[in-house]
């Protein structure tokens, strides 16, 4: 069972509709018991940094940091991975999680931004040995809408390049975040969400 979390700005309703259509079934919630007895847990994100503010006001984001701490997979989308950051420019006021070093920022590029559509991802050295892209050829395309992005620390298991070359995928142990959306990025993004449920599946053994 995939638990989605819903801080009232994700793109739940077709990341709920690729996890079913790979036959796992998902549930949406806020309730923090419900995201600490989780067995996957998935942050769906768009909109404005900020918006994350909501999962420390309502107690989800001592519940996700419980889970994190139990081994149980996590896996942040978009917004959902920038909050696995210290923070973001975006909201300076708002803290991430701090999972991996560093703040997100703004595309400090003359291309026009957001940046929006498809993109290739390329692996780090680390990301040759990533789960969550396994399978996943090199230079695939995926589907990107936004304006800030994560710097390439240790931990960024894959990179884009869009007139500066940013993180776009990380992972660390039971921790998985992609910047582009999975669930718009046809057959690659449908493999890379079957890979965080094969994660997750031998996780709960």
């Amino acid at each position: 069972m995939i638990t989605l979390i819903d801080y009232k700005a994700g793109n739940l309703t077709s990341v709920r509709k690729a996890f079913s259509y790979l036959g796992q079934e998902s549930v949406v919630t806020d309730n923090p018991k419900q995201v600490r007895e989780a067995q996957a847990l998935v942050l769906p994100g768009v909109g404005h940094f900020c918006t994350t503010e909501r999962l420390a006001s309502s107690g989800v984001r001592d519940a996700v940091c419980e889970a994190i701490g139990r081994g149980i997979p996590f896996l942040g989308i978009c917004v959902g991975m920038q909050w696995q950051f210290a923070g973001s420019t975006e909201a300076p006021g708002t803290e991430g999680l701090a999972l991996f070093e560093g703040a997100c920022e703004r595309f400090q590029t003359t291309l026009k931004v957001p940046h929006v559509g498809w993109n290739q991802i390329r692996r780090t050295r680390q990301g040759t040995q990533s789960r969550l892209l396994d399978g996943v050829p090199d230079d695939s395309f995926v589907y990107f809408t936004h304006s800030y992005r994560a710097p390439v620390v240790d931990g960024v298991s894959a990179v884009t390049t869009y007139g500066e070359t940013f993180a776009s995928a990380v992972e660390r142990d039971n921790v998985f975040g992609v910047q582009f959306h999975p669930e718009k990025s046809g057959n690659t993004g449908l493999r890379i969400l079957k890979n965080f449920c094969s994660a997750a599946e031998r996780s709960a053994r």
